[in-house]
């Protein structure tokens, strides 16, 4: 990533490191560690989200699955009975 607008350059930041005391080092060193842990739980949390999202598609897609099985089920046996019924018409048609 570039530097943008509001952060100094390399050579900025080495003068101004220069310019602070060890504990306002200290002190930005651990800001920047606070800022990038809660960075990282940002992201565990979105990673937690993204798994339970995806579980609930699965078991969704899952029940859909079995619904579209019970469906063709169902229509092979609607379409075994409307041959059974075309028979029985025609034979009663020849009577």
């Amino acid at each position: 990533m570039g530097a943008g607008a509001s952060e100094p350059s390399a050579g900025a930041n080495v003068q101004l490191a220069s310019e602070m005391s060890n504990q306002e080092l200290v002190n930005a060193g651990m800001k920047t560690m606070d800022e990038t842990d809660q960075a990282i739980e940002r992201s565990k949390q979105v990673v937690h989200q993204t798994i339970e999202v995806g579980t609930n598609t699965a078991a969704t897609l899952k029940g859909q699955t079995d619904q579209m099985g019970r469906i063709v089920n169902e229509l092979d046996s609607i379409n075994f009975s409307i041959k059974k019924a075309s028979q029985l018409v025609k034979e009663i048609g020849r009577q």
